[in-house]
């Protein structure tokens, strides 16, 4: 397994193994794209850059709103009918799915990356998948945190802090997040 299928595998990698320099040359790769994508007004041209990022096809059903951010890409599926609004970060190293009709506000962070507490470990990169379900939304300013699955049909609110996984068809929101409400499927 290459560095980033054990990222995606969830092990933890320690900043001096030998393949960790992969990474900055990854992400360089991202930045160059990024900045291309940050700078078209063309919602093709977008989604094409978006697609060249991911590294897969991105559905003519998903939008996206510039600017947007994202430090690897390539762990990043995204369903169809997807709508992303401005200003989000997606840190995928340890992968992000986004399924069917999800739509995320502005400034969203989800990212499926952490670092150990402890101090001789904490530059080892400890990654852990974020899965948000068909039919969430997620409100402005939410940051998902790694190893978090958002259920089918839930509202993450507005400024939530999210640390654990959302039931399907509820409502999540504060610091850190708790369930508000439980919607009718």
């Amino acid at each position: 397994m290459n560095i980033f299928e054990r990222l995606t595998s969830g092990e933890e990698i320690p900043m001096n193994d030998p393949e960790y320099s992969q990474i900055g040359k990854e992400v360089n790769k991202t930045i160059a794209l990024s900045t291309k994508l940050n700078s078209s007004e063309n919602v093709d041209e977008i989604r094409e850059v978006l697609s060249q990022i991911i590294g897969k096809p991105v559905d003519a059903s998903t939008t996206l709103f510039t600017p947007f951010y994202t430090n690897y890409g390539k762990n990043i599926s995204l369903g169809k009918n997807v709508f992303i609004n401005h200003a989000c970060s997606f840190l995928d190293l340890g992968g992000i799915t986004i399924e069917d009709d999800v739509m995320i506000g502005p400034r969203v962070s989800i990212t499926s990356e952490n670092h150990p507490t402890e101090i001789a470990t904490r530059k080892s990169m400890r990654p852990s998948s974020v899965v948000i379900k068909r039919n969430a939304w997620i409100g402005a300013s939410a940051t998902i945190l790694p190893g978090v699955t958002v259920g089918e049909n839930s509202v993450v609110a507005a400024g939530a802090l999210v640390n654990k996984d959302v039931p399907a068809n509820t409502v999540a929101g504060g610091v850190p997040a708790k369930i508000l409400k439980h919607l009718d499927a």
